[in-house]
This record gives C-alpha cells, structure tokens and sequence, in this order.
C-alpha cells in the first residue's frame, strides 16, 4: 500500500533518516526572524463530500468538505505559510461510500470521489483512520493509491512486519518569515489510528495486520523522525483526548501522547467532538480547553463529516540552526451556527470546484438510494429509543434473529434459542438534534435501511450463557446515569458520554433497568461495583432466565470481536456471517414486502418516584411522535438545538 508525492517538497521516511542526518542544514544561523505557520486539519469526513443528507435525501448546510473548502481557501488567504493535513476516517461513512464500495466497485486505476475531492485542495498528508479498514485492506490501497499526497500510520504493520504504510516522513516547507526572507522548516509528520481497529474489523485484518499502542509506536518512531532532522514534528493522531493514567492500549491516547518529548503539535479527531470549546473536555488534568492544548502543546480536534475546519498558528523561532515553536493559537473553525430558535446558519459557500469532482458520483449515489425495497405501514424514528423500546430497533431485531435461525439450522447449535442485540444508532447526542432515523409511512428505500442500520458491520453470532445476557445488558445499562429517588432537583437520565451505539437491546428475553442503582461497568467495561444489578426482572419464554442456560445472540462482527467492552462478546463465536447487516435487513423487508413497525416492549425503566425529576432530551420534531407506552411530558428547550422532555412516574 504506497501513495506519491506530486509536492516539490524533499520528504524523508523512516528507511532514509540517516542520510538525510549527514545533509548539511540549509537553515540560516543567524537568522532571528520569526515564522508564522497556519496548520488546517479536517478529521472524519466520512465520504461527506456534498452538503446533502442522503438518509433524509435533502441539503444538509452542516456537513460536507465542499462547504469546509471554503474555509480553506479563506485561510490560506489570512496566512503566507500553510500547511492543510487530514486526520483519517475518509473512505467509509455515507452512502455515497457505500455505493462506491457495495454498487460500483472500485478497481486499480479508479479515483475514489473522497480521494478526488482531497486532490482538488491540495492535502500535504493524511493518517489512516479506524473506518478506513471497513471495506478491507484491497479496497483501501485502489483508494489511496489515487491520492495526490501521501499517508502516515506509524502503529500499524502488515503480519509480517513491514510497512502498511511509511510511518512517518519529513517535508521541506518552504515558508517566508515575518521579515521577508525565504527560509525551510523541516516539519516531521507521523500518524497513529486506535489499535482497537484489529477488533472492530478483525474480519478483514486478522492474520494480515499488526497493531501497536499509540504512545508506544511513538515512543519507538519519534526520536527516529528527530534524528532525521525534524525541527517541528506534528503528530496526526486519529484518536481522542481523554483523562486517566495511562495504562496501554488506549482507543483516545491523545492526552498521553502529548507527554512525549519531541511531539510539538497534536492534531486529533475520532471522538467527532470539538476541541477548544467543547463541554466533554472540562475538568480534564493536562486540557486546556480554551486556549486549546494538552500539557502545553497546540491541539485541535475539528468535528466531523467536515463541521468545522481545525486552525493552529504556530509562530516559530530559531533553534539552533533549527526551529521550535516560541508560541500559537488555535481555533476549530465551523461552517455553520445553530440560533437560539434552532434554525442552520451556514457561515461557508459551497466550493464549486470541490462539488465538480463528485457530480457524477453525487447523481449515481442518489438514484442507489431511492431505489424502494419494499413499504412500511407505520412511521419509523428514534427520538425516544434510549428511554422506551422502539420500532427501529425492532426492525433490526428480528431480521437478525431470521437470518441466523437460518444459518443455524443443521448446525449443533440448532437447538438453541436465538436473541438479538441491537443499538439506536441514531439518537441525536454528538450528532446533533436531526441526528435521529425518522422514515414515514409508505415505500421504504434503500436510504431508510441505511437510515436505521448507520455501519456497514456484518453479522456474527455469540454462544452465550444466561448469566453472560444479563451481564451484557449491565454493560448497555451504563447509558444511564445513576438517579437518587430522594432529590427533587432536576436529574439527567443519559450520560452523554457513553455512545448510543453501545446501547445494545436484546429482544427475545424480557427485562427493566433500575436507574437508581449504580452502573456495574465503567465506561471500558471494567466492574466497578460488583455488588450493583441495574438488569431486574430478567425473563425468557416468562420464566427467570437461568444462569446457566445456554442461548445464541444474533450481532455484528463489532461487538463480537470486542467493541465497546462487552462481557461474553468474544467468548464463543459461531457464525462469521458473509453478509451486511444491513443487507440482512434490506432482504427481511423484501420478503415480508410490507412491514408492520411495532416495538413489542420487552424493555423497559423500572419506575421511580413522582417526586424525581428526571429528564431527556431529544430532537425538536420529537412532539407527535411520542410512543404510548412511555410517560413523559414537555420540558422546554435544552443546549444544542434539542428539546428536553421529563419522565413521570
């Protein structure tokens, strides 16, 4: 897997950094001008190209690297030295990837439009992203190799040790400094992706790839790229900022990367947040969450599908006869504001030239998406699936539970009953408050599966024991805050924290979660209060579930190999299924041709006192859609453009 340079940049890789140590330094000595540097990140654009939703088939102005071109072009104008970089998770994550990757196929000599949109506006660099990996590594090395600028991951290698891609690489940046005078900074650039990637596609890495801790793989490469004569080395970190003792292995490793002598800057994504500024960042030892850096060094993290554009300015200073950074600011750039009466504000034109290289693919894209598949006779949405069990769900539910009863069918596990767990993918949180499946009654497409069913994940099933349902369901019950039945004081149901998609609900078995109770599991699966049992009422055919009793869970290849931290996920798999999730779904409404969308509550809250205040939010459309079986009334407006609602008893 190799990309090309057409920069007229001299760049280093690893194999090379001796030679280039012996290369007398062009840098002039006696220089004392300074340099100011602008940094341009994007991070997680997901193959959101076109300002368009493709789920609700309508313009979307938050979302689209033909809106965050724009920006681009005006920041470069605000700087005479500048340098745009992309933070990963490019090739997987609209339909337009899908149809690319499941429709037209890409083969050698092929322009993936993500790849085409990139070269359009001149990227130095790019980090390999976790969701790079979803549609298997032949896949990934047509679509780099098309790109007009190269790729770094420093904590992966092929089974065998070489190089999925080179580690890291130093470019020659010619710049002018503030007195004029034409100068070169060496600016080493190395790249790291979550090494989780080996669980959530094991399927397509496994025997194939080997990963590395984050800080590790940097502690390993970095004084290699010094050594080599970088004088600013920028660390383009497809992983979060998150608080904690370092311990190894960490999915967000940011933070502690940042504690390693030789990295000047730090340019993040993955979490899809906004870093400075945003509120998951507060309180974090080591974060400044204003000023926008981690133990003292520049950071930015610029949301996601092309939200915002990540801005650091570095002003430099002699070294030596090198460079470090003497001081900087940095800002995470939006395309769009949201109004106090939650109307889209868009702050970017749509980049013509950027729109052009995907016309074609824009057009295709939708036709693939509108095709019908068959019709629903009833309203499908997900404003109220982290309270209440909900019909998109459901859906998902039992397509997964008849395709594997098929497969399992002549097998030694025939005779086992088999559940189904499935998450709300869509739920407003991060995504903001449109971010929910909302299909209507009538024809269903192809976009409205996509709509319910967001990964393209595939089927896997579990061997697992009773006592391994309930601790599975403890684990997903960690969505919920703790409440006290003793306050009166307003209460937050969900922990914005803990992602919608690890709120697995598994149907076939019966249950209520007590939300007084405190979370058995920590935010990495580990038992922190072993004595605490949220999960009540647990029952299969009527019956308490038997510890013992032995059941099959119909999934996808996420969770099975790990993903989220699930107790039991990975103790027996017994299907490594060929096909999609959502192409399992896609085939159940064929068949039935025309679907009846009714949760059949085998979840819910265990009740709590008049008294408590506890409150949700959801989104703004939410007011008639409200399931019967769920007690809950209007609250006014919560931040964000949401609408918040309180539960009664």
């Amino acid at each position: 897997m190799t990309s090309h340079l057409t920069r007229r940049e001299a760049i280093t890789t690893g194999a090379a950094a001796a030679a280039i140590a012996t290369m007398p330094n062009a840098l002039s000595a006696q220089s004392s001008a300074r340099v100011k540097l602008r940094v341009l990140e994007t991070s997680d654009l997901h193959v959101n190209i076109v300002p368009y939703d493709y789920y609700r088939d309508g313009e979307d102005n938050t979302v689209g690297l033909a809106k965050t071109a724009t920006l681009i072009r005006a920041a470069r104008t605000e700087a005479k030295n500048h340098l745009l970089l992309d933070n990963g998770d490019f090739l997987q994550g609209s339909s337009m990837g899908d149809w690319i990757a499941y429709k037209k196929g890409l083969k050698p000599g092929d322009v993936h439009p993500m790849i085409a949109a990139m070269n359009a506006l001149g990227y130095a660099c790019s980090t390999l992203g976790n969701h790079e990996f979803n549609y298997g590594l032949d896949f990934l090395d047509t679509g780099v190799k098309a790109a007009n600028f190269p790729f770094v991951c420093a904590n992966l290698v092929k089974a065998d040790g070489q190089a999925l891609v080179r580690p890291w690489l130093i470019i020659d940046q010619t710049v002018t400094d503030e007195a004029g005078t034409r100068q070169t900074v060496r600016i080493g650039i190395i790249g790291f992706t979550p090494p989780q990637v080996m669980q959530w596609d094991k399927g397509h890495l496994d025997g194939k790839v080997r990963a590395a801790d984050i800080v590790s793989a940097a502690n390993t490469h970095v004084p290699a790229l010094k050594a080599g004569g970088a004088d600013i080395v920028m660390a383009l970190c497809h992983s979060g900022i998150a608080g904690g003792n370092y311990r190894g292995g960490e999915e967000n490793a940011a933070l502690h990367l940042s504690r390693i002598d030789g990295i000047d800057v730090i340019l993040t994504g993955h979490q899809h947040l906004i870093f400075p500024g945003g509120r998951a960042f507060d309180g974090i030892p080591g974060v400044d969450n204003k000023r926008g850096s981690l133990n003292g060094k520049p950071c930015v993290q610029p949301g996601f599908w092309g939200s915002h554009l990540g801005i650091i300015d570095l002003e430099l200073e002699r070294a030596g006869t090198g460079w470090k950074v003497a001081d900087f600011a940095v800002e995470a750039r939006p395309i769009f504001e949201r109004t106090a009466d939650r109307r889209i504000v868009s702050k970017a034109e749509t980049d013509a030239a950027v729109l052009a290289t995907v016309a074609a693919a824009h057009e295709s894209t939708l036709a693939y998406v509108r095709e019908p598949v068959g019709e629903t006779s009833a309203p499908i949405n997900s404003y109220f699936a982290l309270v209440a069990d909900d019909p998109s769900v459901q859906i998902v539910a039992d397509a997964q539970i008849a395709y594997v009863k098929g497969l399992m069918a002549g097998t030694a596990f025939a005779g086992l009953p088999v559940l189904s767990a499935a998450a709300p993918f869509k739920s407003g949180g991060r995504g903001g408050p449109t971010f929910y499946t909302d299909i209507k009654a009538g024809p269903i497409a192809i976009k409205n599966v996509a709509d319910i069913y967001l990964f393209p994940n595939t089927v896997q099933a579990v061997k697992v024991t009773g006592a391994q349902v309930r601790e599975w369901l403890e684990r997903s019950a960690g969505i919920f805050n703790r409440i006290d039945p003793a306050r009166t004081d307003e209460q937050a149901l969900i922990n914005p924290a803990f992602p919608a998609f690890n709120f697995d609900v598994i149907d076939g078995v019966t249950y209520r979660i007590d939300v007084t109770q405190p979370s058995r599991y920590d935010g990495q699966g580990k038992v922190i209060a072993p004595d605490a049992r949220r999960i009540v009422d647990l029952s299969f055919n009527g019956q308490p579930i038997s510890e013992t009793a032995e059941f099959i869970i119909a999934t996808n290849n996420y969770r099975a190999s790990g993903g989220g931290d699930f107790p039991g996920t990975k103790t027996t798999v017994v299907l490594e299924a060929p096909d999609l999730n959502r192409d399992v779904i896609v085939r159940h409404i064929i068949e039935k041709k025309r679907i009846d969308p009714t949760a059949d509550n085998n979840w819910s809250l265990a009740p709590l006192p008049a008294s408590a205040n506890v409150t949700f939010v959801s989104g703004p459309v939410s007011a008639t859609l409200k399931p019967p079986s769920l007690t809950a009334e209007p609250a006014g407006d919560a931040p964000d453009g949401f609408v918040k609602y309180r539960l009664r008893a």
